[in-house]
Parts: structure tokens; sequence; C-alpha cells
């Protein structure tokens, strides 16, 4: 006969079974699983693992994508599974799933040092937190027009895109400084290089990453003032998740009965849900904390007996405001559009796409900002656009800057993890233009130019003949006028002036990367000529007599 468990090991047992202990393992193997995708990604590490599966199971990223382009593209069928799970348990997702909410539900709980009056206010319902349907509206009706936007604040695409730009490379500097301590003192290196997002290179640029590395902390600061800021009062896909919440099968559920009005459930309450009284059932992250907190048992997560007097089942936005985000979202789109960067009459010569990227009006409908083509591509010359290059609309979308590197010919890993089809999926064979792809030609990104007032040879009268002898393709596409001259001290000098061949350029970009002139390269890349668009070639304009 065995021996029945004490009181003591009981109450030990109970708590370690505690649903808020089951959700924190929940929250550290999901947000370690994503951590290990964006350390996965790098080029010696990929190996065909799913590392944009969080992104391809992001309902907003699946809905928002369908609404621009009219389908589902590749695995974003995947997010099905999380809109089950919402139907079933509520915003699960939002509070033991989402790396984003757990990165802010640890800085809040890491912070929160105030008494538990003071956070029993803070946890109470606040009024603005419809906000956060109002930009889920505008995004979609956006992304029904054609302007994807949701990149902006999807929490799964902000994570990628903060990990990628500012989280990687700062932590990579750090292991660097504590690798070259560990040398001087003797110690071996190599486990900590390993351990770097992008091991064997000294170090990552990232244009504009101040900025999206403040947005990033920006909204993680948010915290210290009111808990889980960004869930609560502007995460669309929360708002989503939320909307479909409406209508599980299991919820909070309030006896009141047992319920002393003792407002303990609001201590921790982290989407601020009103558990102590009607429980707003859209605002509900399904924590459990409140279940820990009350003393009286008076709160359940149960799909029966659900008392419908003690719920609020609708998002709190009335018919006002949902028209008023409709409408903003309606003129958003054209206020966007009409910079002009996209259109092929008026394009950026800096917006240099990826290869297999889609037309640009296309790319913008597909495009979520998510960075991980930027985050996987092994030279660092994918960065973050920037207003320069194509306004607000094309704002941290992937662009090439051939100032920092080239795009390395025998790699297509941005095509292999772009979740959404705007880079669509391509081989290095198509790439380069071999065996069955033959006929078609390479992929071309671009077309160089030379700017002779900066040139060596043209400009100077110096010797150079780098940007020849770099060029890959063959025959070569910078080529050179031979020209002996007198320079200025008498001596007889045969500059190699180069010129470019527009017909056999690829837009690789080496040739700017490894130009000796380093302020401003004296060959550059631009946009036109890209085999991406049959309107954007490198054609001189004449105007017919109809015309005229």
């Amino acid at each position: 006969m065995t021996e029945p468990l004490d009181s003591s090991k009981t109450e030990g047992l109970r708590k370690l079974l505690r649903l808020t202990n089951v959700r924190i393992v929940f929250q550290i193997i999901f947000f370690g699983l994503f951590v290990l995708s964006v350390w996965a990604s790098w080029t010696s590490r990929i190996g065909g693992y799913p590392v944009s599966r969080f992104l391809e199971i992001d309902p907003l990223v699946s809905i928002s994508t369908a609404l621009s382009t009219g389908y589902i593209y590749r695995y974003l069928g995947w997010s099905l599974a999380i809109i089950v799970v919402t139907f079933l348990f509520g915003r699960v997702f939002c509070n033991w799933i989402c790396p984003f909410g757990t990165l802010h539900q640890f800085v809040g709980w890491l912070f929160n040092i105030h008494p538990a009056t003071k956070r029993i206010e803070q946890n109470q319902y606040h009024h603005l937190q419809y906000l956060k349907y109002g930009i889920l509206v505008i995004f979609l009706m956006m992304a029904a027009l054609g302007a994807l936007q949701i990149g902006l604040l999807d929490p799964i695409v902000l994570m990628y895109r903060g990990f990628t730009v500012f989280v990687a490379p700062a932590a990579d500097m750090l292991i660097d400084s504590a690798t070259s301590f560990s040398s001087k003192a003797g110690m071996e290196p190599a486990f900590a290089a390993s351990l770097k997002f992008a091991p064997g290179t000294a170090s990552r640029v990232f244009v504009g990453s101040f900025w999206v590395g403040a947005f990033f902390l920006a909204l993680i600061i948010l915290n210290l003032w009111k808990p889980r800021f960004f869930c609560r009062f502007l995460c669309p896909l929360g708002a989503l998740l939320g909307v479909i919440s409406r209508y599980s099968l299991f919820r909070i559920n309030r006896n009141v009965n047992r319920c002393t009005d003792c407002n303990l459930c609001l201590t921790r309450c982290e989407g601020a849900s009103d558990p102590q009284g009607k429980v707003r059932v859209s605002e509900c992250f399904s924590c459990m904390n409140c279940l820990d907190d009350c003393p009286e048992d008076a709160l359940q997560f149960t799909m029966l007996g659900l008392d419908q007097n003690q719920v609020v089942s609708k998002p709190d936005l009335s018919r006002r405001r949902l028209l008023f985000a409709g409408l903003s979202g309606l003129f958003m789109f054209p206020l966007m559009r009409n910079n002009g960067r996209a259109t092929d009459e008026n394009f950026s010569p800096d917006m240099i796409r990826p290869p297999g990227s889609v037309a640009e009006l296309e790319f913008l409908e597909k495009c979520i900002k998510c960075d991980q083509c930027i985050n996987v591509c092994p030279t660092n010359v994918l960065q973050p656009a920037t207003f320069k290059e194509g306004g607000f609309e094309g704002l941290w979308t992937p662009v090439m800057n051939f100032n920092i590197r080239h795009c390395q010919l025998k790699c297509a890993l941005c095509s292999e993890v772009c979740p959404t089809g705007a880079i669509r999926k391509i081989s290095v064979a198509e790439k380069l233009g071999k065996g069955e792809y033959g006929e078609q030609g390479p992929v071309r990104l671009g077309t160089a130019f030379i700017n002779a007032s900066r040139c060596l040879p043209w400009a100077n009268q110096i010797p150079c003949v780098v940007c020849e002898e770099v060029c890959p393709v063959s025959p070569k596409a910078i080529q050179t006028i031979d020209e002996e001259v007198k320079d200025v001290y008498g001596n007889m000098v045969v500059l190699n002036k180069p010129f470019i061949v527009p017909d056999l350029c690829i837009g690789c970009g080496i040739c700017q990367s490894e130009c000796p002139v380093q302020d401003q390269p004296a060959v550059y890349v631009t946009a036109v000529g890209e085999s991406r668009s049959q309107h954007r070639k490198l054609l001189l304009k004449f105007r017919t007599s109809e015309q005229v």
C-alpha cells in the first residue's frame, strides 16, 4: 500500500503544476525556438531548416497578403492552426507563443516594482485599447488596395527585423569583445565565436539601423509606463486574434457567488481584460495569472457553465471608429503611392532589389519588411531601405547597397527564406542563366555606369584596372580603351580607361564595392535594365511625329 503524500508535498506539487508555470515553460521554449531560427539563418547553418516558420504561422501575414495578392503563398496556410487554437482557447498565442509578447512580459516583470495597489490600477482596462483594432482595419484596408504595410507593427515581423538589424549585430559585437579578451587571457575563443549570429564576419553594417533599433527599444520601454503597452494598445495581430477570440469555446468565467471584489486578479492581468468584473474576452491573453491570484477560486478557465452576464465579448470599437479607420486606410494608400517611386515612369535608381524579386508594384504587395532576406545574406549587401530609396511605402524593405558589398554570384539564399513570395524562389542556375535557363540569360539586378569625372584613369591619369579585373561575367561587361599619354611629370603611361557594355552587365555590384575611389565610387550601379521589369530598359526615348 502506497503512502499518501503529506500536505506540504501536495501543496508543492500543486504550485508546480499551476497553469502559469506551464505557460512560462511554453514561453521559454517558443522564445528559444525563435532565437534559434534567427541564429540558424546564417549561410553555413541554414541547411533547409524552416527558419521562417514563425512568420508563416502568423495569421495577420497570411490574411493581409491574401488580400493584397489574391492567394495564400506557399506555407502561409500554417497560420490556420493558430486561428483554430484561438477559436478554442482565445488569445493564447499572445501569451504562450508570441516571442515579442514574451519579451514585453519579461521586461514588465523585471521592472514591475510597484506596490499591489499601483499594479491593480495599471492593469485595469483603458478605453484607448480600441486603438489596435483601428490600426488593424487601416492595415487591412491598405492591403486590400495593394499597399502591404502590416510589417511596420506586426509583432513577429518586428521581432525578426529588430533581431536582424539591431540585436544580432550588437550580440556579435559583444561576442567579438569577449573573444578578444579570452584570447588575451590565453583561453580558447572558438566556442564563443561559434555562438555568433554571423560567424566568420568582423561586423555587419546596416544603414538606418539606429531608427530600427530605436523603434524596437521604444516599444519595449513603454512597458515601464503601462505593462504590455504594445500588446494592449498597438498590436494589429493581437487585434485580429481578439476579434476571433470572441467566439472561443474556453474563456475566463467568474463565479459571482464566490467573488469578494478584492481585485487581486488585476495584480498580474496581462491583457487588462477586467476579470474582476465583466471579462473582456477580446482583451484576455489567457495568461492564467488571475486564476492563481484569486484567493477564493472564483475564476475558472472553462467552457462549461459560462455566465453570459459576466462577459463582454465584442471588441470596444464603435461603428463610427470603424468607419474612420476604414477611411484612413483608404486615403493612406494614394498618399503613399502618389510618391511615385514604385512606378516605372519615375522609379528610384537606388531601389535595387534582391535576385528573384518580382516586379516592383507586385513586390510592394508581398513584402512584409521582415528582413529575413537581409539576415541570411552572406555579404551584407542587402540593407533595409530608408526614405531616400523608396519613400514611406518602401521603408525597411530590402535593397542592395553596393558601397558595402556585392551580390555573391552563386547565392540565392534570400529567395529560400522569403515567406510571402516577394522574392520568388530561384536556383543558382536560374540566377546565372545556366543550363535550362541559358536561353533567358542571367538575372539582371541593374546596370553599372562609369563616372568619368571620378575615375582614376579618366580623370586623374592614374592607371587602374580594378573594375575590369573583378567583373565576373564572361565576356566581361567592363572593358577598356587603352591610351598612352604623357602624365604631368612627363612620363609616358598607358591608361586603361574603362567603359560598360550594358548588354553584358548583370548589376552584381562587385565593381562598385571594389572601386578604389572610396567616398563616391567611380563606378556605380542603378536599377535601370533590371530583368524583373520590361519597362526599365536602358533605352533612349524618342518622340514620334504623332507625339509632337
